[in-house]
């Protein structure tokens, strides 16, 4: 089997920040990279689903909610792909994920799809450190610009 282009990247010198992983027709995922990949601090399971519950609620409720497919985390626990259709440009979708990181950090309140019923896993959240974690992530991307976003 051929080895997937995500899996070509050099992980040893990848740093946090937001990426285009690659670009498919109309579709451009984003490797939103929140942890040093191998560094041996990874998020927490309980924050990086809150954070997941946030950032594509977020996503979804934004100017640009018919434009994104998918929010997700990454299995290695460094980070979250999002996929957005290109007539968003890669201006307008740093500074959606940087609005998005804003709400997370501010967030008050019950966490959107908690409840049994809309959740298979509704007990494990953390909404403390998916604030942390978007409060470190919002000095990352703070000036980020679309030359930074190649790997």
């Amino acid at each position: 089997m051929e080895t997937i282009s995500s899996f070509k990247v050099n992980h040893n010198t990848l740093e946090k920040g937001m990426y285009v992983s690659r670009i498919d027709g109309d579709v451009i995922t984003y490797d939103v990279r929140m942890k040093k990949p191998n560094g041996g601090d990874y998020l927490p399971y309980d924050a990086m689903h809150t954070f997941e519950h946030l950032f594509a609620t977020y996503a979804r409720n934004s100017t640009f909610k018919d434009s994104v497919i998918y929010v997700g985390p990454m299995g290695c626990r460094t980070g979250f792909y999002l996929l957005m259709r290109d007539n968003v440009s890669i201006e307008d979708t740093i500074k959606m994920v940087n609005d998005a990181f804003g709400f997370i950090a501010e967030f008050e309140g019950k966490i959107p799809g908690t409840d049994p019923i809309e959740c298979g896993n509704y007990k494990e959240h953390n909404l403390d450190e998916a604030k942390k974690i978007a409060k470190d992530m919002m000095t990352v991307l703070r000036n980020w610009k679309k030359e930074n976003t190649a790997y």
